[in-house]
């Protein structure tokens, strides 16, 4: 049970696996305006760092599950490089279906929707790990404008235009589930640079130290489309942003 091995290798350098900064997450846990001792459940968690820098800045605690064994052993790494191992704990494991044995102050799914097999089923997951009254975390891509074609859906790593929503069209379905959208913070152009254009840079050198690798000719063929590929679609049209819910 892990990730495809192309993910870690490209991701393995990233403290965030999603187009966001670390000063996005700080503001993100700033304005979310959380108490000391706020309990977390973090599904696909990634390397941890949501967990681990608000546990250190805000003081929360909680558990993140995450499929991936090397991003599960990097939180581990992390809490333990703030200090802050005993607030918080990773389990490596299928975030899919996973529910806390305890209610929760606040229930996350930062980018990885397809646990719950789209944005109502992650929604449906996180309700039943919160407690009445607390806070969800929906990370989720949308369309920053109209989408023309097919093959601009798809140079955004979309199956087709209709995989996202605009900004309007994805606050207005969280309505729609019952909830109300009390906070968000959007991913800029700057925060998709840092988080794909890195990963180039990470792909090469791997491809320099594995040259003969089995992976070796997809990670080649990656560095040769994926940065105009991204400049071209993805940093033009596609969005990305954190929404903190409340149940109506």
């Amino acid at each position: 049970m892990d990730l495809p091995r192309i993910i870690t290798v490209r991701e393995s350098e990233h403290r965030l696996h999603n187009p966001f900064t670390p000063e996005k997450l700080a503001a993100l846990g700033e304005a979310l305006r959380l108490a000391p001792g706020t309990r977390v459940l973090d599904l696909a968690s990634g390397s941890g760092e949501m967990l681990c820098t608000w546990a250190r800045d805000l003081g929360v605690t909680g558990t993140g599950v995450d499929i991936s064994t090397l991003f599960t052993e990097q939180a581990r790494a992390r809490a333990a490089e703030l200090g802050v191992a005993d607030r918080v704990s990773f389990v490596h494991g299928d975030a899919a279906g996973h529910v806390s044995d305890e209610p929760v102050d606040l229930a996350a799914c930062v980018g990885a929707t397809w646990i719950g097999g789209g944005v109502p089923g992650t929604v449906d997951l996180l309700a039943r790990s919160l407690r009445p009254g607390g806070l969800m975390l929906i990370g989720e891509p949308y369309w920053r404008r109209e989408v023309p074609d097919q093959e601009t859906a798809e140079g955004c790593l979309a199956r087709g235009p209709r995989d996202f929503l605009l900004l309007p069209g994805l606050i207005g379905l969280f309505g729609d589930l019952g909830y109300d959208v009390v906070e968000m913070v959007l991913a800029d152009q700057d925060s998709w640079d840092r988080y794909q254009a890195a990963q180039w840079l990470t792909l090469r050198r791997w491809l320099d130290a594995h040259p003969g690798d089995e992976l070796a000719p997809e990670v080649r063929s990656t560095l040769d489309t994926d940065p105009v590929r991204y400049a071209r679609y993805q940093r033009e049209f596609l969005g990305w942003g954190v929404f903190a819910l409340m149940r109506k």
